[in-house]
């Protein structure tokens, strides 16, 4: 009887024990499933709209989502040079002169400019504003530099042929 139990308990204690396994695959860091958008729209502010611009979002957006909206400012060496709204222009002086500004909800993004006399603005700061929009997932807009739009569309691997330019 003795040896039956001493059996058992050899035989238990070997199947009672653990392997352990080291596995040293490099673990893959990088967001495969990151959501975003971009897309272009072109419009002018004027007295008609007052001086803004309505941007439908359909389907809406995440709550958590984050919306980038940067203006087209100029080109240099052939590349488009995109500036992040707020944008603001003073006066010599020191005052306002005027600005562009936006907000957003899950459901639209409103561009708008603000200042003393938009109408005496230059037509060139008016009309035909190119204007890129961004969406971001919120968790992912923390571990870039917003204000380069070139750095944000290259994290988000976005392709200058992927965005799509809507007319209204």
């Amino acid at each position: 009887m003795k040896k039956i139990i001493t059996l058992l308990a050899v035989v238990g204690l070997l199947s009672l024990q653990s392997c352990t396994v080291n596995d040293n695959t490099p673990v893959d860091y990088v967001d495969h499933d990151t959501i975003s958008e971009v897309f272009e729209v072109t419009t002018s502010f004027n007295s008609t709209n007052n001086y803004s611009k309505i941007i439908n979002l359909n389907p809406a957006i995440f709550a958590s989502d984050v919306v980038l909206v940067y203006r087209l400012s100029g080109v240099y060496n052939g590349s488009d040079l995109w500036k992040l709204m707020p944008e603001t222009f003073y006066f010599d002086n020191g005052t306002l002169d005027f600005g562009y500004r936006f907000d957003f909800s899950r459901y639209d993004i409103n561009v708008y400019m603000v200042g003393n006399n938009l109408q005496s603005v230059s037509t060139a700061f008016r009309n035909n504003q190119v204007l890129r929009v961004v969406i971001v997932p919120g968790s992912f807009s923390k571990s870039i530099n917003l204000n380069n739009y070139n750095e944000v569309i290259a994290a988000l691997n976005v392709k200058e042929k992927d965005i799509q330019k809507i007319d209204f």
